[in-house]
């Protein structure tokens, strides 16, 4: 039963992360983005980390989406699609990039093929969640935190240009 909602909420993320990636209207995007994130959701509940599949519900598919839509909303994004139309390159550059991560995947498809979070573990529980974040990956956090921080004064500053 585990192994088949794996699969389930696995290949619903894949899916759904495709169609991110391919529908032209970024609302649709959206969208799409919402189903991922609500698999992904699962996969912490399958995994046993609560605490995980909560903070994923409340700030990514709650908060996050809803400023990404914001966004979509407040940019005229007609204009940008048709300026990234003049520029063809772009679309061949993405060929190589997708071979790379299609590499990647198999990689590491072939490198995990067992679980590699043993059962019985404190994966996911918030006082494990919190020692990692502020011990093992201090300076990861703080350089997502930084990227976020500039992403929110992008978004600011091109809503001021329209």
């Amino acid at each position: 039963m585990e192994r088949a909602l794996f699969l389930i909420f696995a290949l619903t993320a894949v899916v759904a992360a495709l169609n991110v990636l391919l529908r032209r209207h970024p609302l649709h995007s959206a969208l799409a983005l919402l189903v991922v994130l609500g698999a992904i959701t699962g996969l912490y509940v399958l995994l046993g980390a609560y605490f995980l599949a909560m903070i994923q519900v409340v700030i990514y598919a709650g908060a996050i989406l809803v400023l990404f839509l914001f966004v979509i909303m407040l940019l005229n994004l007609r204009a940008e699609e048709a300026r990234l139309e003049r520029r063809p390159l772009f679309r061949w550059l993405a060929v190589p990039f997708a071979l790379l991560l299609g590499a990647e995947t198999f990689y590491l498809v072939r490198t995990f093929k067992e679980n590699p979070i043993p059962s019985g573990t404190s994966v996911g529980l918030t006082e494990a969640v919190g020692r990692e974040l502020f011990t093992t990956y201090l300076l990861p956090f703080e350089v997502t935190s930084l990227l976020i921080l500039i992403a929110l004064l992008g978004a600011v500053v091109l809503a001021r240009r329209g």
